[in-house]
């Protein structure tokens, strides 16, 4: 993971780096009133429950929305009592917040973000999170990063001719304004221009081999995007040889899609289009080379006439009546949410609509619908009875059951990935929301730290929704790395154990807060009596070292690295 800076410059950088005194002296008074502002928003008292409700808005719900969801509810039923399984209960609101705050933001919620949270009404608590959490920059730019690994994967090629940086802060803007996602991706697919100017053209520029740049952009890789990310479909195991397993792909088949980028150059202005450019392929048995026409490997009457080579290719692939392409869609942002997809893999859907998940293709038709809108997908399936259901049975002799989980009767429970637990340790040890109306500081530290976790920890790469298990390195570094050693204790910032130790009215109340932080529920009487006292009989410094010791245990539970 390869999460975006902070946007806010240090402009006083360059004035501090003049040597004229009365600049050296406003940058001095400028410090001076920064810090102190600073500290005075870390000492703001958390346990308000209005706090931090002033820059959250209110909620949204649309009746379109929860008759979307009714649908859903229905496909979900009918398919529980096929299976014959009992859906579990309804999980508690804070697991719920969890789940969301999880999946569109990176991080488990704060406790400025719990106790506005829990301040609304209960029938209107998800609706209003869920309108909280869209309207944060933070879930943009991290859907943004999470769509960017299927469009270009997670290396930074070519330097010279691509940025994904620029990409993923354009995709974060496109996802912020609500843009239509069939645009985005026509824009991805036709682009033209600088890969520094026109963003979506790093879509492209990301497939030039660094080693040879003057090949240009590579049509086989872009063909293989095009059709694993945008259509869910795998033809590139046709590229050398027909289809072993059946009649339907042909290596033909994926060649005439790979021609379409045939003609996309690298000019001095950027990504252009030569239309006279071929696409040659060596066909297995054959001596020479011989050239293929464009052509789409299914549905071509949905093939627009005019326009160049990709701009046809963009409008076929977003084509309403194509469904294969909101398929996808629904297919990956449902496992966004919920950790794993509804077919696996999660690019190999089946093409045939009697072999499409039912609730896939309810969800489907109404991304259409409703005109790709990726936002009121998220609220539709965020609002459905199967995302809202516990993952533990409330009967300890008859846990949840794998067919349970299969069939959305239970929620699945999932690995936090590397940059969840980081951002969740680096929220966890402060009370306050760390969004971007926090100090540029607190951003650009947890950026970096967010980036040196995810490099030790190891980042899942493309394949993200495949578990690949715990390891030994990873328990070690959340036990022993500096990450969860440095946010915990005692520093020059005023974090979440110096605050609950300071502001607590009593030992009680210190450890609900501290589970508050670190597991966005409060404790059983147990947990709260057995910590509680413990916290009492400690005096002076080692007060705070219980604190810290207790979230030191609670950030290393199986409770907190899970999605549950």
């Amino acid at each position: 993971m390869t999460p975006q800076p902070p946007s806010s410059p240090i402009s006083a950088v360059a004035e501090a780096s003049q040597r004229r005194p009365w600049r050296a002296l406003a940058w001095l008074l400028a410090m001076i009133g920064g810090v102190s502002g600073f500290v005075w928003w870390l000492w703001q008292p958390p346990f308000d429950s209005e706090s931090g409700s002033g820059r959250l808005t209110q909620p949204f719900p649309l009746q379109s929305v929860a008759d979307s969801s009714a649908k859903l509810d229905t496909a979900l039923a009918a398919l529980w009592q096929t299976e014959k399984v009992e859906p579990l209960p309804r999980a508690d609101d804070l697991a719920i917040a969890r789940r969301l705050s999880l999946a569109l933001t990176g991080s488990i919620p704060s406790m400025e973000q719990i106790r506005a949270f829990e301040s609304r009404p209960d029938s209107l608590r998800v609706a209003w999170w869920i309108d909280q959490l869209l309207s944060d920059k933070r879930s943009a730019d991290y859907l943004a990063e999470r769509f960017a690994r299927a469009f270009v994967g997670t290396e930074n090629g070519p330097f010279l001719v691509y940025r994904r940086l620029a990409l993923t802060r354009w995709l974060s803007d496109q996802f912020e304004h609500d843009r239509p996602y069939d645009e985005v991706v026509r824009d991805l697919i036709s682009a033209e221009g600088l890969w520094t100017t026109n963003p979506a053209a790093n879509f492209i520029t990301a497939t030039i081999d660094n080693n040879n740049k003057k090949e240009g952009p590579d049509q086989i890789r872009l063909a293989i995007r095009t059709t694993r990310a945008f259509l869910g479909v795998r033809i590139d195991c046709v590229q050398c040889h027909d289809d072993k397993f059946g009649d339907r792909w042909k290596q033909q088949d994926f060649h005439q899609l790979a021609a379409y980028y045939a003609g996309a150059q690298m000019k001095f202005t950027g990504v252009r289009d030569n239309r006279n450019l071929p696409h040659e392929v060596r066909f297995r048995g054959d001596d020479t080379e011989r050239t293929v026409l464009p052509a789409v490997p299914f549905s071509p009457e949905l093939l627009p006439d005019g326009g160049r080579p990709r701009e046809r290719l963009a409008a076929w692939v977003t084509s309403p009546e194509n469904l294969p392409f909101a398929r996808a869609t629904v297919n990956r942002v449902w496992a966004i949410l919920f950790g794993r997809p509804i077919v696996e893999p999660i690019d190999d859907i089946p093409l045939e609509p009697a072999e499409v998940p039912e609730i896939l293709e309810t969800l489907a038709k109404d991304f259409v619908a409703h005109d790709f809108d990726l936002q009121r997908l998220i609220s539709v399936i965020a609002l459905s009875r199967a995302y809202q259901l516990d993952s533990h049975s409330p009967d300890p002799d008859s846990p949840a059951t794998a067919s349970q989980e299969q069939h959305w009767a239970a929620f699945p429970l999932t690995r936090l990935r590397p940059e969840q637990i980081a951002g969740s340790v680096i929220q966890a040890a402060s009370l306050d929301s760390i969004d971007g109306a926090s100090p540029f500081i607190l951003q650009f530290a947890k950026f970096a730290q967010t980036n040196e976790f995810v490099k030790r920890y190891g980042d899942l790469g493309e394949t993200e929704f495949e578990d690949r298990g715990g390891t030994i390195p990873q328990r070690l570094l959340m036990m022993n790395g500096k990450l969860v050693q440095e946010r915990i204790g005692q520093s020059p910032f005023i974090n979440a154990t110096t605050r609950i130790m300071t502001l607590a009215p009593d030992s009680a109340a210190a450890v609900d807060a501290a589970y508050l932080c670190v597991f966005t529920r409060r404790p059983t009487v147990t947990e709260r009596d057995h910590f509680a006292a413990q916290l009492s009989e400690a005096k002076g410094r080692n007060r705070h070292r219980v604190i810290e010791d207790l979230f030191w245990t609670l950030m290393n539970s199986s409770e907190f690295a899970w999605n549950h």
